[in-house]
């Protein structure tokens, strides 16, 4: 009988499981798996909610000449807000996933392998319920999001808020009108411009770092784990 720690009780014995124990931890799996399920579901929600959006902005903007393209510029803070509340969801996505993970690689591999199970993959399982915790950071499910998802958002979001500039009302004669076009009230085009530029860098460098692995080696929630 194998002895693990307890951070309650000191140390105690691990007992081996008989079918009941297995069984309950079948559906335990099930749960995780379910509830992994309707987390992602959750994150396709607010990518529909970001496309949504950009499709008003861009209809409200192409349905005349005249049309500001004010809509396409103001859009990017709705967008960054669904973003915010999709890289939380995510966060509790990968809690369930890790959960999940665990019992596949260090039970049911092990299992189908007909190899003896190591024990201390229950207590780390135990401890993932004692002390709940997000396996990534705030800034890695936004990283992780953006490389997924909102970087082609933003291409469609910035090809279109410049062709508005340089086709509406006419096309534009030269730089010194596309600026002129950026401008917002008191705030003069290139400052417009410029921010615009800082938005979409740090929307692309969060891309390149999570394709760099920067985001961590499990980084891609689409695809079969390597």
């Amino acid at each position: 009988m194998t002895m693990l720690p307890d951070s309650d009780d000191g140390p105690r014995p691990m007992p081996v499981f008989g079918p009941a124990e297995i069984g309950a931890l079948a559906h335990l799996y099930r749960a995780e798996i379910y509830r992994g399920t309707v987390w992602r579901t959750r994150l396709d929600t607010t990518t529909n909610w970001s496309v949504g959006t950009l499709g008003v902005a861009l209809s409200i903007t192409y349905s005349d000449p005249q049309a500001s393209p004010l809509p396409l510029f103001l859009v990017g803070i709705l967008i960054l807000v669904f973003l915010w509340i999709e890289a939380r969801r995510y966060r509790y996505f990968n809690v369930w996933r890790e959960r999940s993970r665990l019992i596949e690689t260090r039970f049911l591999v092990s299992m189908l392998d007909g190899r003896h199970t190591e024990p201390a993959w229950r207590d780390a399982l135990a401890s993932e319920y004692r002390r709940p915790r997000y396996p990534v950071s705030m800034l890695t499910a936004i990283a992780r999001r953006v490389r997924s998802n909102y970087i082609w958002i933003l291409l469609v979001q910035m090809l279109a808020y410049l062709g508005k500039l340089l086709v509406h009302p006419t096309p534009a004669p030269s730089a010194a009108a596309v600026l002129e076009r950026a401008a917002i009230g008191p705030l003069p085009g290139w400052f417009v411009l410029g921010a615009g530029g800082v938005y979409v860098a740090a929307w692309v460098g969060l891309a390149l770092w999570a394709f760099a692995g920067g985001a961590g080696p499990d980084s891609d929630d689409d695809k079969p784990e390597g």
